[in-house]
């Protein structure tokens, strides 16, 4: 092929992947709202709450990115999503984004074709047993039955933790979380695995919590974070750098509480940058200057939405661990706003 040929087709490749980028922010802007795919019910995480309002720490991803491109927190429309149905949900277009307990792997990135825009939670895989069955190690569960739920990392994950450790288990496959809580308290499995935090979260909604553990094993990393079609560049772009204004906001100091005092009277120039006080961040996103301030007001910084949803303070009772900011032992770290 001529070069003449190689540089129109690749002209064209970009001019496709940019249009295709620009519609997802056109479309979400004509439609007044954020459709968001989420998880059909993970306490604490992603789920409803009396009112049939979602509440959780994914849910506020969805919110903020709502507040940074629409100014409105409240401008989205949930779409409760299986481990099955997520990515077919998300690539044919019926949701704008991603923001469920999904795992990054190499070949959802490459071989979905989709485009992991950061890491909103470090986790990894576990097991949990009730205190009767009387073993304290997953070494210990040869021969076990146990809930997973198909179409998931951790559904891979068992079968090489297993065949690793020359022990036999039978599925039980199910489908949502929802689902592995009724089967495993009817007694139809041993064990019930899937990523550590969604095991707190499950134990945390049983009326006798204490009579189940986790056991220490935690078989794989699990990097979760929300995602978008590849060649959305331009979206994923406003997707990656909300999720890295909340991370930043906390490092930075910035609250809920005190974001209208430091955009007014901040002495340092990236929290102004930041804050739309100073410089062209917000323009160069096609979105207000206040874009970012917009997104911490939405539930406030990374270490707020943590602790109201998830934390030590709350039933589910997770501590930081490696989700804290690199500056106190932990993984967050956002790239500079300048």
């Amino acid at each position: 092929m001529n070069k003449s040929v190689i540089l129109g087709a690749l002209t064209i490749a970009g001019l496709s992947a940019g249009a295709a980028a620009a519609a997802t922010l056109d479309d979400v802007k004509e439609r007044g709202k954020l459709n968001c795919g989420v998880t059909t019910g993970l306490v604490g995480f992603s789920a409803p709450d009396a009112n049939g309002e979602w509440k959780g720490f994914d849910v506020a991803v969805c919110r903020a990115v709502a507040a940074a491109v629409l100014g409105d927190a409240m401008a989205v429309e949930f779409v409760p999503l299986t481990g099955k149905t997520r990515f077919t949900a998300l690539a044919a277009g019926e949701i704008d984004v991603l923001a469920r307990n999904t795992t990054w792997t190499l070949s959802r990135d490459v071989d979905l074709k989709f485009d992991f825009i950061g890491v909103n939670y470090y986790d990894g895989q576990g097991f949990m047993v009730p205190k009767e069955l009387g073993v304290s190690s997953a070494k210990d569960l040869d021969g076990a039955t146990v809930c997973i739920q198909t179409g998931t990392t951790t559904e891979l994950n068992l079968a090489d933790y297993f065949r690793a450790n020359n022990i036999s288990y039978e599925p039980v496959p199910i489908e949502t979380n929802g689902e592995a809580q009724q089967q495993y308290l009817a007694g139809a499995c041993d064990v019930y695995t899937t990523d550590a935090s969604g095991l707190a979260s499950t134990r945390a909604t049983f009326e006798a919590p204490g009579d189940h553990m986790l056991l220490p094993e935690i078989v794989s990393k699990e990097p979760l974070g929300p995602l978008v079609r590849h060649g959305d560049n331009d979206w994923g772009d406003i997707v990656r750098w909300t999720l890295n204004a909340l991370i930043a906001a906390e490092e930075l100091g910035i609250s809920s509480a005190n974001i209208n005092e430091m955009a007014e009277s901040t002495t340092n120039p990236e929290v102004a940058r930041l804050l739309g006080s100073e410089g062209n961040l917000g323009e160069m996103l096609g979105l207000s200057s206040d874009w970012a301030k917009n997104a911490i007001l939405a539930s406030g910084n990374y270490g707020e939405i943590f602790a109201k949803n998830i934390g030590e303070e709350t039933p589910i009772g997770l501590a930081r661990g490696l989700n804290a900011q690199w500056t106190n032992g932990g993984l967050l770290y956002s790239p500079p706003f300048r």
